[in-house]
């Protein structure tokens, strides 16, 4: 039996439709069957229609003539045929059969549980054509809102979306509160290694479990991390977690560093800042087991010189150290004296970066032990109310490598010391001079020493004028920011000269001008 896609010739070019054929049949009350197909043929031919041909995926509408007669005529075409009007008993059986052929249709329709696929256009580029490598690209350029956005169009997208490299560097920000097989089974797909766990009211385990390629776990400011916790996540060995951060997690003590120092053997980066539980205990424990360790904060931890003495590895008895140390961050460890940078400078010589801002005991002469540090090219010593012109004498004698000081709120640094930094540190690419006692006179003498700085920040310096500004602009060309936070003596004159420096491009003028 021929199907609903078969079409029957006529006379001439006109076809007609086996639907519409059957429709014929029933007119006059014409029997089915191959008689009935021979009658509504007879029919046809008698109906005098013009050279037209009806599409099978058409459908008939209504439209009036000039004389207001309904006829039947496909949609979608430029040019509708004037037909010769037919008897309407036989136009509304065809209606009929016409309208529920397109009932069963949209009924077709809703039944679909996924749209069918666009077919691709026949001229021309179109994104659908573009190779699953190009759509990466693409991708890779979008934040992860619109990623996932992307990943909603059409499932060719959603696949190039679950690309790894795509998600490579992405940090997941998650709320654990209840078990989520699934959540960790989408982050091992996407191959996310980097996670934020912002509150937490379950176990760690089934995350460090669930995510073996793990490298990154932030848990900074979960206050209610405890060391039960991390004794859960931390019983077995994960070999591919390199960067913890702990900051904050205030309830945390040596045990849990005990566990970390166990299973955590190839730790390199460890933030414990505000962990003020932390003791000489925990840093021994730290010195013993993580020897990869490069990056350790301990900012405002309950330490002393002897636990900066396990780090270094003065007793090779009790612990090796932490030899491949390059930052150590020392911010508001007031306990903390010139002997701990004596062990500093002999035990860890690998170190290029160290904060001691705060440490109130820090005087001049701890920067000796400091200035026989090669490799040490970031130092910090902001508000050290003890650091004075004498320690940059120091700091400068031995021809320090150092590419960055900050000496910001030492009320005792005064243009004496800016004499001595011209003198010595050449390399300097960074320097923080905020609310120290320096004038005009300490600029000129870094801005002939030091053409190659970047940074300087020189805000609420009272003793800053336009004669000042125009030397830095005339001599360091290379500027690219400047803080004049405060600095109430300058004019609109001297800023119309800094701001012509040709590579700024970040200047602070907050409070430059008393109202």
């Amino acid at each position: 039996m021929a199907t609903n896609a078969e079409i029957l010739p006529f006379h001439h070019q006109t076809i007609l439709t086996f639907q519409t054929a059957a429709a014929l049949t029933n007119y006059g009350g014409v029997g089915g069957g191959s008689s009935g197909i021979s009658t509504a043929s007879q029919l046809a031919a008698a109906w005098s229609m013009e050279d037209h041909l009806f599409q099978q995926t058409e459908l008939p509408v209504l439209t009036r003539s000039t004389h207001h007669m309904l006829r039947f005529a496909p949609y979608a075409i430029p040019h509708r045929p004037q037909l010769q009007p037919i008897p309407p008993a036989l136009y509304l059986q065809h209606a009929a059969a016409a309208a529920a052929v397109h009932a069963q249709h949209h009924h077709n329709l809703q039944q679909r549980t996924t749209s069918p696929a666009s077919p691709p256009p026949t001229e021309g580029y179109h994104i659908s054509n573009l190779f699953p490598e190009i759509l990466e690209l693409i991708f890779n350029e979008l934040s992860v809102c619109d990623l996932g956005r992307a990943a909603q169009v059409c499932t060719a997208w959603r696949d190039v979306a679950y690309s790894k490299s795509i998600w490579k560097g992405v940090e997941a920000k998650l709320h654990l509160k209840r078990s989520s097989p699934s959540l960790f089974n989408c982050l091992v797909k996407r191959g996310i290694k980097k996670v934020q766990i912002l509150s937490l009211r379950r176990s760690l385990k089934d995350l460090v479990l669930s995510v073996p390629a793990l490298n990154s776990l932030n848990l900074s400011g979960c206050f209610n991390v405890t060391d039960v916790n991390l004794g859960h996540a931390f019983s077995v060995d994960l070999p591919n977690l390199k960067i913890l951060d702990l900051s904050l997690c205030k309830q945390i003590t040596d045990t849990s560093l005990g566990r970390i120092a166990q299973h955590l053997k190839n730790l390199q980066t460890l933030d414990l800042g505000g962990c003020c539980n932390i003791t000489n205990t925990g840093l021994l424990l730290i010195a013993w087991g993580l020897k990869k360790l490069k990056h350790l904060n301990l900012r405002s931890c309950c330490i002393s010189d002897q636990g900066i003495g396990h780090l270094a590895g003065l007793n090779k008895a009790t612990a090796e150290g932490n030899l491949e140390l390059e930052f150590l961050g020392l911010q508001d460890c007031n306990r903390l004296s010139d002997e701990a940078l004596g062990h500093i400078a002999q035990g860890l010589t690998s170190l290029k970066s160290i904060n001691l801002s705060f440490c109130l005991s820090i005087t001049d002469s701890g920067l000796k032990h400091l200035a026989r540090m090669p490799k040490l090219e970031q130092l910090n010593l902001n508000s050290c109310d003890n650091i004075s012109d004498i320690g940059m004498a120091y700091l400068t004698e031995s021809g320090s490598n150092l590419n960055s000081l900050d000496v910001s709120f030492c009320v005792k640094i005064s243009d004496q010391a800016l004499t001595h930094i011209a003198q010595g540190l050449y390399q300097l690419r960074s320097l923080s001079l905020n609310h120290c006692q320096i004038t005009d006179h300490g600029i000129l003498k870094i801005a002939k020493a030091l053409p190659e700085l970047e940074h300087l920040n020189i805000g609420q310096c009272e003793g800053i004028t336009d004669k000042g500004l125009q030397t830095l602009a005339e001599e360091l060309l290379n500027l690219k920011t400047i803080d004049l936070y405060g600095c109430n003596k300058l004019s609109s004159k001297g800023i119309d000269v800094i701001v012509k420096l040709p590579k700024l491009i970040e200047l602070n003028l907050g409070l430059w001008l008393k109202r």
